[in-house]
């Protein structure tokens, strides 16, 4: 049975887990990225615009390239929820966050401007494991933003 209102240490440790994964993106640390997602084949990536990579040794590496593209980023999240699945024995196994990323990032070249931003919506499934929380499953889906010159013209 999921858990809404999740509370107390678990929600901590899941929620530090969480942020570690945006943290190993903001400072480019592959080794955290690797050391937060569950050692497992049916663990699954979406990043934003792309088919889902399955197996944690194919999400290292796309993990690998991702990083080696990105200048400056920065996650601000927004809306962060956790829900908690329960086992038989009333145990929190499974963490289920969601949350909205406001990102901001160094504008691509051949831009005047210096930054960057867009949103995305994220969920992440995080299982309960030996060394702590782990990341299953993370899914990342672009926000469509409004053009500005849509705007003007309302």
């Amino acid at each position: 049975m999921a858990d809404p209102g999740a509370a107390g240490p678990v929600r901590k440790a899941v929620l530090a887990a969480h942020q570690g994964f945006y943290d190993a993106i903001e400072t480019g640390d592959l080794d955290l990225m690797a050391s937060l997602w569950a050692d497992d084949d049916a663990s699954v990536c979406v990043h934003p615009g792309t088919e889902a990579i399955t197996g944690s040794g194919a999400i290292r590496r796309s993990w690998a390239m991702v990083m080696a593209q990105l200048g400056y980023v920065q996650f601000i999240l927004t809306d962060v929820t956790v829900a908690l699945v329960r086992d038989a024995a009333g145990e929190p196994v499974t963490a289920v966050v969601g949350c909205t990323e406001n990102v901001l990032s160094e504008a691509p070249d051949g831009t005047d401007a210096g930054f960057a931003g867009g949103r995305a919506v994220a969920t992440k499934t995080l299982v309960r494991a030996a060394g702590g929380w782990k990341v299953l499953s993370h899914h990342a889906s672009p926000v469509l933003m409004p053009d500005e010159d849509d705007e003007d013209d309302e």
